[in-house]
């Protein structure tokens, strides 16, 4: 009897489809990380009347501080808060064992902030999404028992 497998254009995937392929690599992944879980790690900054100013968040996952958003109004920009953030995270994410950031930032973004907080570009996608570029950075974390920024 022939098999009645088929595929199927997931054009408009649904966020339970996503969660299906999600929690499959989770499971062919987990004898690889045994015992390691990823932590959200983020801070909050607010002003007085409790409009949020910046933010940052990731996770926490084995040796790495994986950096998802850092966010500062518009109008608190230049003014230092967010390195105050991104210091209090990576702090944070050295407390809880972590080496390294790794973080991606596209050109009109956040590049030159990233390089003077001591970021190093690994890699460039470039022509991304068409003619810009995401860079992808690292820096290893004061307190780490290596030589070098991996």
């Amino acid at each position: 009897m022939k098999s009645q497998q088929r595929s199927e254009l997931q054009a408009q995937h649904t966020d339970d489809f996503i969660e299906a392929v999600r929690q499959q690599i989770i499971a062919f992944n987990a004898p690889h990380f045994a015992g390691l879980v990823r932590q959200p790690l983020g801070f909050a900054h607010y002003d007085d009347d409790g409009a949020l100013l910046g933010g940052i968040a990731g996770k926490t996952f084995g040796n790495w501080f994986l950096l998802e958003y850092l966010w500062v109004c518009e109008t608190q920009r230049g003014k230092g808060l967010g390195r105050e953030l991104l210091t209090k995270a990576e702090r944070e994410a050295s407390n809880r064992g972590c080496r390294f950031v790794l973080l991606d930032t596209l050109d009109f973004q956040a590049q030159p902030f990233y390089l003077a907080q001591g970021y190093l570009t690994q890699w460039v996608q470039q022509q991304y999404p068409l003619a810009g570029a995401k860079y992808y950075m690292t820096k290893q974390l004061a307190g780490s028992c290596t030589g070098s920024n991996e």
